[in-house]
């Protein structure tokens, strides 16, 4: 399917690895041209190469997306954006009574008044121009809420609470402003997670992949280009009638009927 974005510009957040990276190249084999962000050189780098394989342009800024000088730097290599994907790391699994006030502001900051401070940049010119489209990637913890991410759940359904009102009141100017909420994707994070449980329980990792696996409907973990397709059709031509949107994507794994 042509998504009609080739020659749009995007800028894609924390996209160096993981589910951004997958975003990004999903974006990149649509034919549209990239900003990514990360803050490691040699994996921006590499990434870098393996979208430029699709014939786009890609410019890249190292720098932390929650800082007022990474927004600046992000906004000075694409003014006009046309796509914002919004993606950031989020708090570490904790105790929600280990939780002080900063690490909370800390947590509201990068997961909820980040995207909106990027959004806030950009959406006033997508609209002058007739058309944008804003991808928030969140996670599946908003709706079901996973004990020692309350922090990050929280302010994620923030967000999205947030975004709630203001995706309708620019409807009219030809943006959209939606969320993807991942479930259980094989990424660095995923891993990293299996591997704390799999010491913390005296079992192997595979075993412990295993089980989490299990545990989903669809029987594995989501692969990311899979992720990054869905955005990337959130992103197209074809999906201007939907805004104000979270889409869940994981496999099953919340037991609910809407």
């Amino acid at each position: 399917m042509d998504l009609g974005i080739s020659g749009r510009k995007a800028i894609v957040c924390a996209s160096s690895r993981g589910l951004g990276r997958a975003c990004a190249m999903s974006l990149a084999e649509a034919g549209v041209d990239l900003v990514i962000n990360g803050r490691d050189e040699q994996k921006l780098a590499s990434t870098q190469k393996e979208l430029e394989k699709f014939g786009v342009t890609v410019t890249v800024v190292m720098a932390d997306v929650s800082s007022a000088e990474g927004q600046a730097a992000l906004f000075a290599a694409c003014p006009a954006p046309d796509i914002l994907v919004n993606n950031n790391g989020g708090p570490p699994f904790r105790d929600f009574r280990e939780i002080d006030r900063e690490a909370m502001l800390a947590g509201v900051t990068m997961n909820m008044v980040t995207p909106l401070e990027l959004i806030r940049a950009c959406v006033d010119g997508m609209g002058e121009r007739g058309w944008g489209r804003i991808v928030n990637i969140t996670s599946s913890s908003v709706v079901s809420p996973i004990p020692g991410l309350d922090l990050s759940s929280g302010a994620r359904a923030g967000l999205t609470s947030f975004l709630a009102g203001v995706s309708r009141s620019v409807a009219s100017t030809g943006v959209t402003i939606n969320q993807i909420m991942p479930g259980a994707f094989d990424t660095d994070r995923l891993q990293g997670g299996i591997r704390t449980t799999a010491e913390r329980l005296g079992e192997s990792y595979e075993d412990a992949a295993a089980k989490r696996a299990a545990s989903i409907p669809a029987g594995r973990f989501g692969q990311p280009e899979e992720f990054g397709a869905a955005c990337a059709f959130l992103c197209s031509t074809h999906a201007s009638y939907i805004t104000g949107q979270s889409l869940l994507i994981d496999g099953g794994a919340v037991n609910k009927a809407f």
